[in-house]
């Protein structure tokens, strides 16, 4: 039988991981705000609260009283329920990701992880797939043919990045001989980061990801120029408001994956000494992944959608098929 401690100690960290979402998706785009600001020479928020801090709050409350229309042809289910598809694999794809080291707490080890799961890599593959479930649903529940568009184009271009992201994965993988991410990043603690020797499989996973997220220079689901808003065309309120948070808490989840899988997660000095330090680098390096995103954003320009594609089948995928055959050659000739 299952400790009740422990039962009490998942549902917590569950708490704990949940909040940290969502009041962090709240923050980011604070962050993106003045971050990008900064880039084009203007001041950002900096009204509502110090530095603009309860600007986030703000737009909160507004987005709570706004009016929420349904068109009158809309499949009106699945056009209420796709936002939710879209935002709760966003939600539990982090439970797998180790935060730090174990912790004494109250007489008991705490583990700063919710679960360790030996296929912790499969897990993330499989809930990473399920949001673009919630996209496609949203552009045809619309009943708008741009927004059909947009959700046809969301669904190509996952399938597009979605083998190069999953080879990526495979590099480090090979290296740490373990499909869970807390051997990943004990196996970094005790060599190289795996940026170093898997540089390419670090690449990959960087410009698959924000294709994998629909972020610029990827947005092709949602380009304005083109599909007005594509499958966001029809929707406002808490609606709008949702798949807003499903995108960046995506973001905060991609930026997670990739420093646990090569930056070491949250490996850095002292940390075997002081493990409440674990926590600590692991959010700042996600903040400084974080910034390099919203940077991309407000530099590269939008690319076209048939060189999107190509980028994806073209460069991304078979490099990454290059870099698993190369890795597993060098790994099975010299050893880990």
């Amino acid at each position: 039988m299952i400790d009740a401690a422990l039962i009490w100690e998942w549902i917590i960290k569950s708490l704990i991981l949940i909040l940290f979402l969502t009041v962090g998706f709240a923050y980011v785009t604070w962050y993106e705000r003045r971050l990008l600001a900064r880039i084009q020479n203007r001041i950002g928020p900096n009204r509502v609260g110090k530095f603009g801090l309860l600007q986030p709050v703000a737009d909160a409350v507004k987005l709570i009283f706004k009016e929420e229309l349904i068109p009158a042809n809309a499949d009106k289910l699945i056009f209420v329920i796709a936002p939710i598809i879209t935002v709760t694999p966003a939600l539990v794809v982090l439970a797998v990701v180790p935060w730090g080291e174990s912790l004494q707490l109250f007489g008991r080890t705490i583990d700063l992880f919710i679960t360790d799961i030996n296929v912790g890599i499969v897990y993330i593959m499989a809930v990473t797939s399920i949001s673009v479930y919630g996209i496609t649903l949203a552009g045809w529940s619309s009943n708008n043919k741009y927004s059909l568009l947009g959700g046809l184009r969301a669904t190509a271009q996952m399938i597009s990045y979605e083998l190069a992201l999953g080879l990526s994965f495979v590099g480090p993988v090979i290296l740490a001989g373990s499909l869970s991410l807390v051997d990943i990043v004990r196996t970094q603690q005790n060599g190289l980061w795996f940026v170093i020797p898997q540089i390419a499989a670090f690449i990959i996973y960087f410009f698959a990801s924000i294709a994998e997220i629909n972020r610029a220079p990827f947005d092709m689901p949602e380009a304005e120029q083109e599909l007005t808003a594509g499958f966001l065309s029809e929707y406002s309120g808490m609606k709008f408001a949702v798949f807003f948070m499903a995108e960046y808490i995506k973001m905060i989840a991609i930026s997670a994956i990739g420093v646990t899988l090569f930056l070491g997660g949250f490996d850095g000095p002292f940390v075997g000494q002081l493990p409440w330090l674990g926590p600590i680098y692991f959010l700042g390096k996600i903040i400084i992944w974080l910034g390099i995103l919203i940077w991309v954003r407000a530099t590269w320009p939008r690319i076209r959608y048939d060189r999107l594609m190509a980028l994806g089948w073209k460069i991304l995928f078979p490099a990454a098929l290059l870099n698993v055959m190369v890795t597993a050659i060098v790994v099975a000739v010299i050893g880990k």
